[in-house]
């Protein structure tokens, strides 16, 4: 196994802690709304409170991460968003409960940017498919692993302590990331011939897309349709990720009538299949690869495929009486999303000129998609508090998939250059 996998576990367990984080305030959100007297509206502002600092985050700290690099930011993020993860389990009240995830979100704005441009400096665009995907896959990891170990400690030692344990990880993750983290041309514990591998081997693999004037500035990206593109397939994913994310355990728990521990259970196997999902079709896309493919963007393909699928999945999650063709559903459901974040990650660093511009570009998809995806826990609650039922949350999150299908095939479909 290449050392170079060091890195994939660093990024993988960096985004798996993003989301234990984020869940953490979903698997306490029945005692937090019981002891706070808070309505489904309330609660949906709350669960979207952090997506705000990220949204308002997230280009400037893509700009941070072009200049400083991926060590110093990726520390500074974490330590943040790990206290404030801890203080959310000190709230006195919803205002202290508010202000703790909107911290913890804009720490937690680093990692997107950060892990863009670790793949693009530590991984051959042979690879990048792969390494996205298990990146990415902490994002579904965190979750299964957040429903089994924060679920518990919020029955057997009370919210407050789960959000307590939750911080802590961080914390540890940190001082391994301090210890062993380098550009590939500093670490010690590299050997000479995998060293030259990747530096020679990190670039665009086309003389085409080498030779095409380069984007150097924000203004540009901004400019350019696929990027727009880009951030509206990753929006969609976002509002039906962040459904599920903040509302997944209230709806097993309200809808199907099920206990805590047994949604603990039911809440990590989707998202433990979507990790298998994720990483397999991350490699089958990476065989397809070849240097033509690669400029041309062919990987939306893969896009559009699984947001279709998708869309049809969820849209007819409220018709399904059955709880374990329920959970087939949803763990399909959330594989989808989830090839399609690691995918439109490669995809975007497929289609850049410039690697020194992969901070911006992954800053303006997180900022846009993110935008599209805060307002998900926001409407869900609308909905629920209107009709008193989860069903047209669903069928809203259908739609907005065939949306970022619609983006793959005819506006994410070709490379990122500046128009004259």
């Amino acid at each position: 196994m290449p050392k170079r996998s060091i890195v994939a576990l660093f990024l993988f367990s960096l985004t798996a802690i993003n989301y234990v984080d984020r869940l953490a305030l979903s698997m306490a959100a029945r005692p937090i709304a019981h002891e706070f007297g808070l309505s489904p509206v309330a609660m949906g502002y709350l669960f979207a409170s952090y997506l705000w600092a990220y949204v308002l985050i997230s280009i400037p700290m893509g700009l941070l991460v072009d200049r400083f690099g991926a060590k110093r930011t990726a520390a500074v993020g974490i330590a943040v968003w790990s206290v404030a993860t801890a203080v959310t389990g000190m709230g006195i009240n919803y205002i202290m409960l508010m202000t703790s995830r909107f911290v913890m979100g804009g720490g937690e704005a680093v990692t997107n940017p950060c892990g863009a441009r670790i793949i693009r400096e530590w991984f051959p665009a042979s690879e990048r498919g792969t390494v996205n995907a298990v990146f990415n896959a902490g994002a579904f990891a965190g979750p299964a692993l957040s429903a089994l170990i924060v679920g518990y400690l919020v029955q057997a030692a009370g919210w407050r302590i789960a959000f307590l344990a939750a911080g802590a990880i961080g914390v540890l993750w940190l001082l391994a990331w301090q210890r062993w983290y380098g550009a590939p041309e500093q670490v010690t514990w590299l050997s000479a011939a995998e060293r030259s591998l990747i530096t020679s081997s990190r670039g665009m693999q086309s003389a085409t897309l080498a030779d095409r004037a380069g984007v150097s500035g924000l203004r540009d990206l901004l400019r350019t349709r696929t990027m727009w593109g880009l951030a509206l397939i990753g929006g969609s994913d976002a509002y039906c990720s962040y459904l599920f994310l903040s509302w997944l355990p209230s709806y097993l728990q309200t809808a199907r009538h099920l206990s805590l521990s047994t949604t603990s259970v039911y809440t990590a196997v989707p998202y433990v299949t979507a990790f298998v999902i994720s990483i397999s079709v991350a490699q089958v896309s990476d065989r397809f690869m070849s240097r033509g493919n690669v400029v041309s963007g062919r990987r939306r393909f893969f896009i559009a495929g699984s947001s279709l699928t998708a869309a049809v999945l969820i849209a007819t999650v409220p018709f399904v009486d059955s709880v374990p063709v329920l959970l087939g559903m949803i763990a399909v459901s959330i594989g989808c999303i989830a090839t399609n974040t690691s995918q439109v990650f490669a995809l975007t660093s497929d289609l850049l000129p410039n690697p020194k511009d992969i901070g911006k570009a992954m800053g303006v998809e997180v900022a846009v998609a993110n935008v599209i995806g805060f307002m998900s826990p926001i409407v869900t609650g609308h909905v629920i508090g209107l009709t008193g039922s989860f069903n047209a949350a669903f069928v809203i999150a259908g739609a907005m998939m065939l949306v970022g299908m619609s983006s793959a095939l005819f506006i994410a479909n070709r490379p990122i250059v500046v128009p004259a």
